[in-house]
């Protein structure tokens, strides 16, 4: 009861939401063009961006509108908002199901790339920003909820490992919308890659972020739009469904022995909260 208070108390919340919508909307889709392609900036960037400034952690003077009430009442909404999102990728995937499964292996072996955090973001980590054992929970992933998960059952949320997949998390929250939105317009428009690898590329198990990724592509090329939703609806599923296990069987037992060999002389640590490493 004491949270369904709060999200009705929480009036001045939702005003400010709705003016946010009404804003981004009355922008509209805005086109650069940048050499042999373009960048789309969609309203939902720009809600984005406005939602960001608004935050009384980022502005201070907002908080006399905006206080902790609202920012604790924001983060569960969150969720609520993005469900009727997810339900309609899966009402798109159904029709065209035989395309999904024409696509064959491809699917499932693009939860593979999965790993290329790995290849690219640890020896960023440990040989250029001098990354401790903060490196290991912060590049086994792209850190979204699973991934919390995996280290706090693991080693612990206060452990420089919990402190690693924490930030790297906030980050992706806070600037992975608008990369996904920006990298993905500006590649559609230079016609490279398949639309469908685009596509799957979207999925990475994050609602926020495959919704503006498939937005952007959708925005891009509007008559694949249900196959641009359809791919990218079914590789955020199979991301959920696979790549939690890939995480914890193949992508932290690979970072952790590739720390080790990285840092021979590092002594075996306890997580805070957890078992030893």
């Amino acid at each position: 009861m004491d949270n369904i208070r709060d999200v009705f108390g929480a009036w001045r919340l939702h005003v400010v939401v709705l003016l946010i919508v009404v804003a981004a909307q009355l922008i509209g889709v805005r086109q650069i063009d940048v050499g042999i392609g373009a960048i789309l900036f969609l309203p939902l960037l720009y809600a984005f961006v406005i939602g960001l400034l608004l935050n009384p952690n980022v502005t201070g003077r907002i908080a006399r509108i905006m206080g902790s009430r609202e920012v604790r009442v924001a983060s569960p909404m969150i969720v609520v908002a993005i469900m009727p999102f997810i339900a309609k990728f899966g009402t798109t995937i159904g029709p065209d199901v035989d395309e999904i499964i024409a696509a064959g292996p491809a699917l499932v072996l693009q939860e593979i790339g999965n790993l290329g955090t790995i290849a690219l973001a640890f020896p960023i980590a440990v040989w250029v920003l001098r990354m401790g054992r903060e490196a290991v929970g912060a590049t086994f992933s792209v850190a979204r909820e699973p991934s919390i998960a995996i280290v706090a059952e693991r080693y612990g949320l206060k452990g420089p490992e919990g402190t690693g997949v924490l930030a790297v998390y906030v980050v992706g929250t806070l600037f992975g919308t608008i990369l996904y939105s920006v990298m993905v317009s500006f590649l559609a428009s230079v016609d490279i890659l398949d639309i469908r690898a685009m596509a799957m590329a979207c999925g990475v198990g994050s609602g926020s972020m495959m919704a503006a990724c498939s937005g952007a592509l959708a925005a891009a090329l509007p008559q694949q739009e249900d196959t641009i939703v359809a791919f990218a609806g079914s590789s955020n599923l199979l991301t959920y469904a696979t790549g939690m296990y890939v995480s914890l069987f193949v992508a932290l037992p690979l970072v952790e022995w590739m720390y080790r060999k990285a840092r021979p002389d590092a002594r075996a640590q306890v997580g805070a909260e957890g078992g030893a490493v």
